[in-house]
């Protein structure tokens, strides 16, 4: 059989083992926006874990992080690991959003700023923003699956029908049960990751003569890619901090990521679910690193260093079934943050802009079913951008700062996430222009190419988004009553010592 075949017949597999999974979750769906959405706030801890994991970690790890460490070194360790850091963050909001989605029945972290702020227009800003900006994070998963099967199925299948493959069955996992789907099919697709990745880290490994002749090779061989700037030239203090900024707040900006905050089913479930994702990521991303250095030893020179786990797996050394193997927990980890953004931009758009701005008096039949139709459209939206910068660019690009561009957009709800829980006098007014200010800010700067002083736009943004947030809050008026009922309410719940 040739490459292309073998390819074809590792997805296949999946595919159906992926459908039987989703199937299997339709069984215990039930009726409305919460059970279709968020599985109705009762998913357990284990499973909490592995989908909150590979809704994080997705292409960028094995595809676009791989290349990043091959390009520019032990630099993409801390980079990557800073997003780790930030998960700190987690231990002060996971609990907040927990307990306030559950008092109030908030379906979106734009539902939350609705409430909170009094303001419609505040939800309707903030998912305006992340229908923009996850468009462009969607299609630097699509591209990854793409280039993974173009590289190891020797070119045999083209990159644009990878990308067609993984768009259908994003749509399809996602409209079948909602986050139920997702969240088992996630678990299966976590795990595929996680020891697909092990096993071939190991097989790398002895090829290169162990762990320490490869430590002891590569600090000979490239003693430039192990210091901070490196000796690629990546690394300035500019582009780590442009670079990371976006990762260390990811855990809120995204809202594919902080609505998973809503769905634990009890606070055991809520510890376990951070726990477990801390380990998952502290090995994913090790693994990820070794994968780009190991590349760069045994295949120096790719143009495209988006190429080098394509690369990798593609040699003589790596045996067939494991090269497939690894090559769809991959395609899975990309597969698991397309549905699980496909499912938060319909719920965002239903909930948050839909029922919010143009039918308030909307039942959640109605709501549920217009959410369900838009999945699709997104899909092909994010399929169609991908597509265009495949063809136009040549593939000269790399999937990670594709990834932390689009992240930099997002940051701009950060400071408004802040003020609902943290400051009373926050308004909604500034809510809506802090994230309008950022957002333009961030936009033109990236499509002029611009960094004054040589920051980077999502650095820009933040700071400006964060100023006009202070400064427009404090000469306008506050919704104080919403505000000592919601933060009386959570200091009452955090104060019980259930989760501290």
């Amino acid at each position: 059989m040739s490459g292309a075949a073998w390819a074809w017949l590792a997805v296949g597999l999946y595919v159906v083992l992926g459908f039987a999974i989703a199937l299997a979750a339709r069984r215990h769906v039930g009726v409305g926006m919460s059970e279709f959405f968020l599985a109705d706030r009762r998913v357990g801890g284990f499973i909490s874990a592995l989908t909150y994991s590979a809704t994080t970690y997705s292409a960028f790890m094995l595809v676009g992080l791989a290349g990043l460490s091959y390009t520019g070194g032990v630099g993409a360790l801390g980079f990557e690991l800073t997003y780790l850091g930030g998960l700190f963050l987690a231990v002060f909001f996971l609990p907040r959003f927990w307990f306030a989605g559950r008092r109030y029945g908030y379906i979106t972290p734009m539902d939350l700023l609705t409430d909170r702020y009094q303001s419609r227009a505040v939800g309707a800003v903030a998912a305006v923003l992340a229908l923009v900006f996850l468009v462009p994070y969607s299609a630097a998963q699509l591209l990854g699956i793409g280039l993974l099967l173009n590289g190891l199925s020797g070119g045999g299948i083209p990159v644009l029908a990878g990308i067609l493959v993984a768009t259908l069955l994003a749509i399809a996992w996602s409209r079948i049960a909602g986050l139920r789907s997702v969240a088992w099919t996630d678990a299966f697709q976590a795990l595929v990751m996680i020891l697909s990745a092990c096993v071939l880290l190991v097989v790398i490994m002895a090829e290169l003569g162990g762990p320490g002749s490869f430590l002891a090779r590569f600090e000979a061989e490239h003693a430039g890619l192990l210091t901070i700037p490196s000796g690629s030239g990546m690394w300035s203090i500019n582009m780590f901090l442009g670079l990371t900024l976006p990762w260390f707040f990811f855990c809120l900006s995204n809202p594919q990521v902080s609505q998973r905050f809503f769905i634990p089913s009890s606070v055991k479930a809520m510890k376990q679910m951070l726990g477990g994702f801390l380990v998952f990521g502290f090995i994913y991303t090790l693994i990820s690193v070794l994968w780009g250095l190991g590349a760069r030893m045994l295949a120096p020179g790719l143009s495209n260093a988006d190429m080098a786990t394509p690369t990798l797996l593609a040699m003589p050394f790596i045996p067939k079934a494991l090269a497939l193997l690894a090559m769809v927990g991959i395609m899975a980890a990309a597969v698991s943050t397309i549905d699980s953004i496909l499912l938060t931009l319909s719920s965002v758009w239903a909930r948050d802009i839909y029922r919010g701005v143009f039918n308030r008096g909307a039942g959640e039949e109605k709501e549920l079913r217009m959410g369900q139709w838009v999945i699709p459209m997104m899909a092909v939206i994010a399929l169609v951008f991908a597509w265009q910068v495949s063809s136009k660019s040549g593939l000269d690009f790399m999937i990670a700062p594709l990834s932390s561009a689009a992240s930099a957009g997002l940051l701009m709800v950060v400071p408004s996430i802040f003020g609902a829980f943290y400051w009373r006098r926050a308004t909604a007014t500034g809510a809506v222009a802090s994230i309008l200010s950022g957002a333009v800010l961030v936009l033109v700067l990236q499509v002029t190419g611009m960094k004054p002083l040589g920051w980077w736009p999502g650095v820009w943004g933040f700071v400006v988004c964060s100023i006009v947030f202070v400064g427009v809050s404090l000469v306008t008026r506050a919704p104080l009553d919403k505000a000592d009922e919601f933060l009386s309410y959570l200091k009452e719940r955090l104060s019980s010592g259930k989760f501290v």
